[in-house]
């Protein structure tokens, strides 16, 4: 079944493989904030929800590549807005960005162009981004943002305040193709809050060489006297490092019946996804975790290794797009 599914996912893949290097696509603006998102991807991960959302790549030592950010003023002021990179990691699950301008090794390889835009009110422009890697640069991920940045100066005591929007980069470095992409999902719990809402941790581990951005959902079922409940959407911003282990949460409404209930969740990060079921119950009070009865890992064939690998060369054009900016936000 698993090599029926990987051939199916293999003729997909090559099906959807475009004739040519560029695609028109479009995307809602933000109704206020500075705007900053990608213009193009690599061909190979066109299909991949990440590559839009931020610059996904795969290096050999030495090369260079550029990306081009649309940064966008939907405001009804004229902005002047710095563009830069900085340094970023990921820590306890979460994709953490560094205060200010602190640098790491992928933010000194990254340079924009230009380093500062002048946008009229309801108007965008672009940006190039740059990164260049050194030919002894040794393999593995580097993370990294791209900000657009504008500072005011309020009254009184003359506070500056800085809103900026960001974009975030995962550069894998090393030979041949990109690293594949996979995980596990070892066991499911369930909790209650301390306010009584139930939840269900699903504990996740990262086997392959690429970061995971874990989104997905909850769906119950054969609950007491035969009732179903859901979809539950998985909380975003787990990211999980090649070789890390985290928790996908998934709260529930306050009306959820103890159980037992069959669980089924889906996860995914880009284009591959992982399913669970068990037989779970939530405990009757806050504070009590249960562990799941029993769980059957579903592995969907998803040719996750040849989507999302990466040459550098081609890319396709997006439409323009706009993501809205509240302070600091990657």
């Amino acid at each position: 079944m698993f090599r029926r599914l990987t051939a199916l996912a293999l003729l997909m893949t090559a099906a959807l493989a475009p004739a040519t290097g560029i695609s028109q696509a479009s995307a809602r603006p933000a109704p206020d904030g500075i705007g900053i998102r990608p213009v193009d991807v690599p061909i190979v991960t066109r299909a991949d929800p990440r590559a839009r959302r931020y610059i996904v790549d795969h290096l050999k030592p030495g090369m260079v590549i550029n990306r081009h950010l649309e940064v966008s003023n939907p405001t009804d002021e004229p902005l002047r807005v710095a563009i830069y990179p900085a340094a970023a990691s990921i820590s306890d699950g979460r994709f953490a960005f560094a205060d200010g301008r602190a640098s790491n090794e992928l933010s000194t390889w990254t340079s924009t162009t230009p380093h500062r835009l002048s946008l009229a009110p309801h108007t965008s422009s672009r940006a190039t981004v740059t990164v260049t890697v050194p030919d002894d640069a040794s393999a593995g991920e580097r993370y990294a943002m791209v900000w657009a940045e504008v500072g005011t100066i309020t009254p009184p005591g003359g506070i500056r305040e800085v809103n900026r929007a960001g974009v975030r980069i995962y550069l894998s470095i090393g030979p041949g193709d990109a690293p594949p992409t996979d995980f596990t999902i070892d066991t499911l719990t369930t909790q209650r809050t301390a306010e009584g809402r139930p939840i269900l941790l699903a504990q996740v581990r990262n086997t392959g060489g690429r970061a995971l951005d874990l989104t997905g959902d909850l769906r119950l079922s054969d609950g007491p006297r035969g009732m179903g409940a859901g979809s539950f959407d998985v909380q975003p911003g787990t990211t999980l490092p090649p070789g890390g282990t985290g928790t996908a949460t998934v709260a529930l409404g306050d009306q959820v019946p103890d159980g037992p209930w069959q669980a089924r969740i889906r996860l995914r990060s880009g284009l591959v996804e992982r399913l669970a079921k068990a037989t779970i119950r939530f405990p009757p009070s806050a504070g009590v975790a249960a562990a799941s009865t029993e769980a059957d890992l579903l592995p969907v064939a998803i040719a996750a290794g040849l989507v999302l690998s990466v040459t550098g060369l081609a890319v396709v054009f997006l439409g323009r797009g706009r993501r809205r900016a509240a302070h600091t936000r990657p």
